[in-house]
């Protein structure tokens, strides 16, 4: 036998036993001596059997399983591919039920309601694909916490009618560095199409305007879409809404502390001039455009809460039912009725410890005097102009009174 010959023998003898080697590798442990393969055999057909008995629907629930700081409003949501849903429940840690509503085309189901903050909830699904053959899935996720969530208290309220110098006003609960963002996630549109720009007095109040007032008859929309925002490290928001409210008439008054008489205006023409009393030369009134932000029939003024004490510490006057009382700033500035004192004074003396003054009477029921009339006749949002008082003007955040700042400075406040 030659050399040559001798090598290629060995070589396909080598081939032969490479292959059984693979054949018996690949065969597995329980494969019997003869090599017959009944064990593969038996192994697929069970293999086959149980992907036959396994259902094709493929459920998913958001957040995955074991998330936290899931959003309150849109994280929750079951849905399934290659199947419909037949029951899904979810429910608090302590068991307690979370409403919920099935899509028309049994795909998909969500929470009814925002969730609550710093919550653990869990999910169980079931799904059945076009065999009828069921699946189940199961989760459990815990909302942001208050300490790492903000939410923006907003004024004013949805489906109000208010005046033409109201500002959309929104207080944040927590410090927001991440200015930027968080406005970006607020828009404030009217239906008169004037421009509206929005102003950060601090790192937790923003107010929105237009550079005039609010055009009579419009509508404005607020939009918070701050769900996931990053307001601040760690800090995210969690609201999401629409506000919408009305803008009655155009109503504004003129206080002139010289002459002593208010002319309260309507598109611009006087409708009524009511005699009034400002604060003392010694207690003078701002001065400025200020916006009325609350309405009270009757309330309490204590002098003491606004620093009018005398030597024992006690109010310089404490007056338990004062009628028709309109806020004008933060820090304490009213216009409202005075029964108290002689109707002499009103139209002829600035008596008062910085508020102005309208004629009216004890109990706030006689709907003839100038005080009654003046509240029944404005809206939270109306503006009372104040002049020749002697006094500096209003800062533009002690209360509603933006519109003290020119426009060019309100834009300026915008981190946008």
């Amino acid at each position: 036998m030659t050399d040559s010959k001798r090598r290629g023998r060995l070589a396909a003898a080598s081939a032969l036993l490479g292959g059984v080697l693979v054949l018996t590798a690949c065969s597995g442990g329980d494969a019997d001596a003869s090599g017959s393969g009944n064990g593969d055999t038996s192994q697929a057909s069970v293999d086959e059997a149980a992907a036959k008995k396994s259902s094709e629907a493929q459920i998913t629930i958001t957040p995955k399983d074991g998330s936290a700081n899931a959003s309150i409003n849109n994280s929750a949501a079951v849905t399934v591919s290659k199947g419909t849903l037949t029951g899904v429940t979810m429910t608090t840690q302590d068991g307690k039920p979370v409403a919920g509503q099935l899509s028309a085309d049994n795909k998909s189901w969500k929470p009814s309601t925002p969730l609550e903050r710093s919550t653990t909830y869990k999910v169980a699904a079931e799904a059945k694909d076009s065999e009828g053959r069921i699946a189940h899935e199961n989760a459990s996720f815990t909302t942001v916490s208050p300490a790492n969530s903000f939410i923006g208290t907003f004024t004013p309220d949805n489906g109000s009618t208010v005046g033409v110098g109201m500002p959309v006003s929104i207080n944040f609960d927590k410090a927001i560095t991440n200015k930027a963002a968080v406005q970006k996630g607020i828009t404030v549109s009217s239906s008169s199409g004037q421009e509206v720009a929005c102003h950060w007095f601090n790192a937790n109040r923003m107010d929105c305007r237009p550079e005039d007032y609010w055009k009579e008859g419009s509508t404005v929309t607020l939009k918070l879409a701050l769900d996931g925002v990053q307001g601040a490290s760690g800090v995210y928001g969690v609201q999401q809404k629409t506000v919408t409210f009305h803008i009655g008439r155009n109503q504004v008054s003129y206080v002139d502390a010289q002459t002593k008489q208010m002319k309260v205006t309507q598109d611009g023409k006087v409708v009524k001039t009511i005699p009034i009393s400002a604060g003392s030369p010694d207690n003078k009134t701002y001065e400025g455009r200020m916006v009325v932000s609350e309405k009270f029939k009757q309330t309490r003024m204590n002098g003491a809460t606004v620093g009018f004490t005398d030597d024992d510490g006690k109010g310089e006057y404490d007056i338990k039912d004062v009628p028709h009382a309109m806020r004008l700033t933060t820090s304490g500035t009213f216009i409202h009725g005075n029964y108290w004192g002689a109707p002499s004074v009103f139209g002829s003396a600035n008596t008062s410890h910085g508020c102005v003054g309208l004629r009216d009477a004890k109990g706030a029921n006689d709907p003839s005097t100038p005080a009654a009339w003046f509240y029944n006749n404005t809206l939270i949002g109306d503006v009372v102009v104040v002049q020749n008082t002697g006094d500096k003007t209003v800062s533009p955040d002690n209360g509603l009174n933006g519109w003290n700042m020119d426009w060019a400075q309100w834009k300026a406040g915008s981190a946008v």
